[in-house]
């Protein structure tokens, strides 16, 4: 796509959806299920250190969706949501297969798939990241 705002306004949709969907997941730990309950599920799910992967997987996911949400520090927020959605894919996910009615991988890899994409093409000019960048070279875009 040759037009520059295109390409903005879609980074800026894709920030969007998917922010949203990481904070409002981050929140559900948060609110819906709290700590002990996060704990309990991830240590349910075998997943290594749970009272460590519980505290760090939700906090990512909320202060990453709002950071794909604003649009700030973009690469850095889109690497770790990838992170932690790999995780998610190898701990609970890839033994259930494909569909996410079943259990499986679908959801996890299309968000954590379309963070790193986030994360290599930057946060777009709709962004905070957008005024950040110039004295902050990590936050150019590849």
């Amino acid at each position: 796509m040759n037009s520059t705002l295109a390409r903005d306004i879609g980074i800026l949709v894709a920030r969007l959806g998917i922010g949203i969907i990481f904070l409002v997941h981050g929140l559900q730990k948060l609110n819906v299920w709290g700590y002990e309950g996060t704990k309990a599920g991830f240590e349910g799910m075998g997943a290594p250190v749970p009272a460590v992967t519980a505290f760090v997987a939700t906090w990512v996911e909320v202060l990453g969706g709002l950071a794909l949400i604003l649009g700030v520090f973009v690469p850095v927020f889109g690497v770790l949501l990838f992170l932690v959605m790999a995780g998610a894919f190898f701990v609970a996910h890839v033994d259930n297969g494909v569909y996410a009615a079943d259990g499986g991988f679908e959801l996890v890899t299309a968000l954590g798939l379309g963070a790193l994409l986030l994360a290599v093409v930057g946060a777009g000019a709709f962004s905070i990241d957008r005024f950040l960048a110039p004295k902050i070279p990590l936050l150019r875009a590849a």
